[in-house]
C-alpha cells in the first residue's frame, strides 16, 4: 500500500425500504393557510371575555330592534303622577319616574336611540378616518401635509365641546341624525392617525413593490393591497369609538343640549332624575347601569379584538 493513501472505512447505508423518505420529505397541503384574521379568530374564541361581550352586545341589539318583545308598557303614554317615584309593582319591575312613567319601559325603548347614535357616529368616523388616513399615509408629500394639518385642526377641538356648540345652534332640529353628525364630524382624526401610521408601514412591503413593478396603478394598489393589510387597528379603534359615541350622546342629553326631552334616551332619563337623587336614587341609577353595561360591552370587545389582532400580544399570553 502506498504511504500516501489512507485505509478505507466501511460505511453502513440503510436499505431504501427501511428509510421512509416519502414521509420525511412530503409537504402537508391539507387545511387552509394561516393568516392574520384566521389566527385572530382562533385566539378570540378561546377567551371568555369575547363570548361574554358578544352575548351582551347581541342582547342589546335585540332589545334595540324589538323592544316590544321585552315590554308592552308604553314609555310615555302610560304616565300617571299618582305613581311618581313609586316602588316596583306587578308589570312594572323597576318602579316609576318622577312623572309616573315606567322605568323599565323607558330603559328598553331608550336602547334603540343610544345604539342608533353610536352606530351612525361609528360609521361616519370610520369612513372619514379611512379616507383621510389612507390617502395621507400612502401618497405622502403635500397630500400628507395637507390632510395631516386638517386632521390636527379637528383634533385640537374637543368633539364634545364642538357638539355642544353645534347642538345649541341647531337646537330646533335636534334629532338622532343631527346629534350623530355633530359628534362624528369632529371625532375622526384619531382613526385617521392610526391608519396613516399603519399605511406608512405597509406601503414599503415587498408585495407593494411587486405590484408597482407589474404596472398596477397606485390607487388600485392602495385599495386592493395596502388598505386590507392596514385595516386591523381601525377595527379595534372603531369598536371602542362606538362606546365613546354612546357616552357622548348621553352627555349631551344630560347637559340639555342633546335630544329633546320627549325623545327616549338614557341621557334624558339621567338628566331628569337629578332632582330626585336624594329621594328616589333608583330613577337615576338604573338607566346609568344600562348605559354602563352597554359601554363596557363594546370596550371589552374592542380590547379582545386588539389583543387578537396583535401578534406580539398573542405571543405574550
Amino acid at each position: 500500500m502506498p504511504s500516501n493513501t489512507r485505509p478505507t472505512q466501511a460505511h453502513y447505508v440503510a436499505p431504501l425500504e427501511e428509510t421512509p423518505l416519502v414521509a420525511i420529505d412530503s409537504v402537508t397541503t391539507e387545511g387552509k393557510p394561516s393568516n392574520l384574521w384566521r389566527d385572530a379568530w382562533r385566539d378570540v374564541r378561546k377567551r371568555p371575555m369575547f363570548w361574554i361581550s358578544s352575548a351582551l352586545i347581541l342582547l342589546i341589539v335585540i332589545v334595540a330592534l324589538f323592544p316590544d318583545l321585552f315590554t308592552q308598557v308604553p314609555p310615555n303614554n302610560d304616565c300617571q303622577l299618582s305613581n311618581s317615584n313609586g316602588a316596583p309593582t306587578t308589570g312594572h319591575p323597576l318602579g316609576f319616574t318622577r312623572q309616573g312613567c315606567d322605568i323599565y319601559s323607558r330603559i328598553i325603548h331608550g336602547t334603540s336611540t343610544s345604539l342608533a347614535v353610536g352606530l351612525i357616529v361609528t360609521f361616519l368616523v370610520a369612513v372619514l378616518g379611512i379616507i383621510f388616513g389612507a390617502l395621507a399615509g400612502f401618497y405622502g408629500g403635500w397630500v400628507d401635509g395637507l390632510l395631516s394639518r386638517l386632521g390636527d385642526i379637528f383634533f385640537s377641538i374637543p368633539y364634545i365641546l364642538a357638539a355642544v356648540v353645534i347642538m345649541s345652534v341647531f337646537s330646533q332640529y335636534a334629532n338622532v341624525w343631527v346629534i350623530s353628525l355633530a359628534i362624528g364630524i369632529f371625532a375622526w382624526p384619531a382613526t385617521a392617525r392610526v391608519l396613516r401610521a399603519e399605511v406608512f408601514r405597509v406601503r414599503n412591503a415587498d408585495f407593494v413593490m411587486a405590484a408597482t413593478a407589474l404596472g398596477v396603478s397606485r390607487f388600485r394598489i392602495l385599495v386592493r393591497h395596502v388598505l386590507p393589510n392596514s385595516i386591523a387597528p381601525v377595527i379595534v379603534i372603531t369598536t371602542i369609538s362606538l362606546a365613546s359615541a354612546i357616552v357622548a350622546e348621553a352627555t349631551l342629553s344630560f347637559l340639555g343640549v342633546g335630544l329633546p326631552p320627549s325623545t327616549m334616551s338614557w341621557g334624558n332619563d339621567i338628566s331628569q332624575a337629578q332632582v330626585t337623587l336624594s329621594t328616589a336614587p333608583q330613577v337615576l341609577i338604573l338607566p346609568s347601569i344600562a348605559l354602563s353595561v352597554t359601554v363596557l360591552s363594546f370596550i371589552m370587545l374592542g380590547e379582545v379584538a386588539r389583543d387578537a389582532l396583535d401578534p406580539k400580544a398573542r405571543a405574550q399570553r
